[in-house]
């Protein structure tokens, strides 16, 4: 089995030592940066399979790290934020980021985080349940292609089209958007996506949830995914 190369980009010393023995003691192998501009720079050389990026770090803030690594690549990230309320939680996911873990976390809880963030990525084939039971929303069913208006998703060649133009989309957010074709026009709560998509089998911030809606909106069309208000989502059939 191939190993995990994880980028950590984490100013405060005795944090980057500790967390980096910590996963390596799991089996992963950690290349640690103490800025942003360093982390950019390894993330080039190295091309990790994940990411951990502190929101405060000097050079280039986390955020912005996020931002840059999210033009070059659909590589999950992680934000490591020392505040659950700080907006910096809601600008790490908007500019990208999958997840995100407050400080002081237990090693533990980092490591099960990392893992379920990798098994919707490359580890386990992309999107494994969401999409293909029988939707004949008027599309190729062999193909396993839904239609619904001007969008497209097949779920096989995990692959969207809006209006026939490709739409490209992080792992996530393929993810997501399964999930809710495979039910259109069903409310599915903030609760059961946070358990479908980031595998959460415990209550979660639903804020994750909001901003994955809302970039996916950016990218399928406004209007294709509906908010009803106090249940959740639901995809417009």
């Amino acid at each position: 089995m191939a190993e995990t190369h994880v980028l950590f980009v984490e100013d405060d010393d005795v944090i980057r030592e500790a967390t980096t023995l910590a996963l390596e003691r799991d089996g992963f192998v950690v290349t640690a940066m103490p800025d942003g501009l360093s982390g950019l720079e390894s993330f080039r050389a190295r091309r990790p399979d994940i990411a951990l990026l502190d929101v405060m770090v000097p050079g280039m803030d986390g955020v912005s790290l996020c931002r840059r690594i999210r033009d070059e690549s659909t590589v999950p990230v992680i934000m490591l934020s020392a505040r659950a309320d700080s907006i910096d939680v809601v600008l790490g996911l908007e500019a990208g980021a999958d997840d995100y873990v407050t400080k002081p976390f237990d090693g533990s809880v980092l490591v099960a985080r990392i893992r379920a963030v990798l098994r919707r990525f490359d580890h386990s084939g992309g999107a494994q349940n969401g999409g293909q039971g029988g939707n004949d929303q008027g599309g190729d069913g062999e193909r396993g292609v839904l239609s619904f208006g001007e969008l497209e998703v097949d779920t096989e060649g995990m692959e969207v089209r809006r209006a026939g133009a490709p739409v490209a989309l992080t792992p996530t957010e393929m993810r997501l958007l399964l999930e809710f074709s495979s039910a259109p026009g069903t409310v599915l709560s903030r609760d059961r996506l946070l358990e479908r998509v980031w595998d959460y089998d415990w209550g979660g911030d639903t804020r994750v949830v909001d901003v994955h809606v809302q970039r996916l909106r950016t990218k399928i069309g406004q209007d294709r995914i509906e908010t009803v208000r106090g249940f959740g989502y639901k995809l417009k059939a």
